[in-house]
């Protein structure tokens, strides 16, 4: 049931998404990411975060359009117990990209991995409690509330996030 919904879901993408390309971030193209990440997020990431990204492999995507970056993606693997799942570290697109399928099939991209990999039992994200915009987005593609993060952020007003989640096992 879930395998088919994604599927659907991929095979429903829009059609401009012909324009949107993804490519690989790399040693010489790590610098775009950040800027991007620098633009479209209220927060800053450390030199850290970004050395760990260029280990991801698949799980970090930059996203061109008309092969101008516009939107990026970083996520991650966790297991705990038995339970294996996605954590959506960052997914963002510049504001003037935005309803143009980039994030459609940046969050395809992730999905595609998870049921790939055949064992991944949801994917998940924290999201600024504010930010409406992101909220509908996620849900739109059956991400659900599953929790609330009090002063999740520093130094960033509201500082709550919500925790999104879509559950890819029944």
């Amino acid at each position: 049931m879930i395998v088919h919904q994604i599927e659907l879901f991929i095979s429903n993408m829009p059609t401009n998404c012909s324009r949107i390309e993804l490519g690989g971030v790399t040693g010489h193209n790590i610098k775009q990411l950040k800027k991007l990440n620098a633009v479209v997020f209220p927060i800053s990431y450390t030199e850290k975060f970004y050395k760990d990204v260029l280990d991801l492999g698949e799980l970090s995507k930059l996203a061109y359009y008309n092969d101008i970056v516009v939107g990026g993606v970083c996520c991650r693997i966790e297991t705990e117990g038995t339970q294996r799942r996605i954590y959506i570290m960052t997914l963002g697109c510049l504001a003037p990209y935005r309803r143009l399928g980039v994030g459609t099939e940046l969050l395809g991209h992730v999905l595609r991995i998870a049921k790939d990999d055949g064992n991944i039992d949801n994917v998940y994200l924290h999201v600024q409690v504010s930010n409406t915009e992101a909220l509908e987005f996620y849900k739109k593609f059956g991400f659900e509330i599953v929790d609330t993060k009090e002063h999740y952020y520093k130094r960033i007003e509201p500082p709550h996030a919500h925790v999104l989640q879509k559950n890819l096992k029944e």
